[in-house]
């Protein structure tokens, strides 16, 4: 029993590296092990999610402070061949904005031992670039879709490019990335009547579907406990149409939790990160486009790489902070702390 499950004032701080143990991992002060490994390879969205950012868009980080593929590919290196990295999802912002995506998952793939490359997108471009991502080794993608209503998708999108997303989805199906997961997010009095059609919808054509949390990462920190669609009312939702039975495999540190929808094989998921948080069985660790590392996606702090990576720190150096960010992590990200303040930084900049 952690004390996120009991309910305990989460401690923050830094505590002493020194008594660490020595592992290579990326072990923490609280029995988690660190595996799954989330990029971000830009700030940028051709998106404008009225829930992510504003209307006119965000200040982009300057080129020159984004990593390099080279400086990219050095602490995918030092994550999955020193640090026990398994898992590596490229995310952004727009991961499909980024110049040479291919040759950085090329790269990914060709470190051993190889790990499992997927990718969060928002579909825009996926539909002539699915093939290539294949061949360069990628294994699973995620696209963003919070609506089948076009007019609705123009509304909270503020771009009119939902066929874009359907043809994007059923190009990665096609070129063999499967499961292709679908992630939606309910808002209040927008599309919280849609849990019943998107579940439908996702059945029908062999996706999967994951209903996530709206969650305290929006630029104008204008996020609303009460506007939050929360788990339990999906689950009620959803329940209106389909039978959900919980699914018998463990859970593990994935995020979501899963239903057999109608005795299955479909199922669906719900990350519930707000109402049922998972801090304790959290396996990841975050790096953003300017190189810094995070420990938690709703972290204060953040233990900047690309300067040393830039002025010859050598691998084992860079490892070693490496391991000392995530032993610092805290027990839980402190949502429903009393003391809670969101992060400086929005999603588009730390990264699904």
């Amino acid at each position: 029993m952690t004390a996120v499950e009991l309910g305990l004032p989460v401690v923050r701080g830094t505590p002493d590296a020194s008594t660490r143990p020595n592992t290579p991992g990326l072990v923490d002060r609280f029995g988690r092990v660190a595996t799954d490994l989330r990029v971000s390879l830009t700030d940028r969205c051709n998106l404008r999610c009225t829930y992510c950012m504003p209307a006119e868009g965000l200040d982009w980080l300057p080129q020159p402070e984004v990593l390099s593929d080279d400086e990219l590919a050095r602490l995918l290196a030092i994550a999955v061949t020193r640090l026990g990295v398994t898992d590596v999802r490229f995310t952004g912002g727009e991961p499909l904005l980024r110049r040479g995506l291919e040759d950085v998952i090329s790269a990914t793939a060709a470190l051993r031992p190889r790990p499992k490359i997927s990718m969060t997108t928002n579909g825009l471009s996926l539909a002539r670039r699915a093939d290539s991502l294949v061949a360069a080794g990628l294994n699973r993608v995620n696209v963003s879709l919070d609506t089948l209503d076009r007019a609705r998708f123009h509304e909270l999108t503020r771009r009119d490019r939902l066929h874009d997303v359907f043809e994007g989805m059923a190009a990665a199906r096609a070129a063999g990335l499967d499961p292709v997961k679908v992630n939606s997010v309910l808002l209040r009095g927008v599309n919280e009547d849609e849990a019943v059609p998107l579940l439908r919808f996702a059945v029908e054509n062999g996706y999967q579907l994951r209903f996530i949390e709206q969650m305290p990462l929006d630029p104008q920190h204008g996020w609303d406990r009460t506007s939050m669609v929360t788990a339990a009312e999906i689950l009620d939702s959803l329940a209106t149409g389909f039978t959900l039975t919980p699914e018998p495999a463990a859970r593990g540190g994935a995020p979501a939790e899963r239903w057999l929808v109608d005795g299955g094989p479909a199922v669906v998921g719900v990350i519930a990160s707000v109402t049922r948080p998972f801090c304790a069985a959290c396996d990841r660790t975050r790096l953003t486009a300017d190189g810094q590392l995070r420990n938690c996606l709703f972290s204060q702090s953040e233990t900047d790489l690309r300067a040393p990576l830039r002025s010859g720190a050598s691998d084992d150096e860079i490892a070693d902070m490496w391991r000392a960010t995530m032993w610092a992590k805290a027990a839980g990200h402190g949502i429903n702390d009393a003391g809670f303040h969101q992060p400086d930084r929005p999603m588009s900049a730390i990264g699904g």
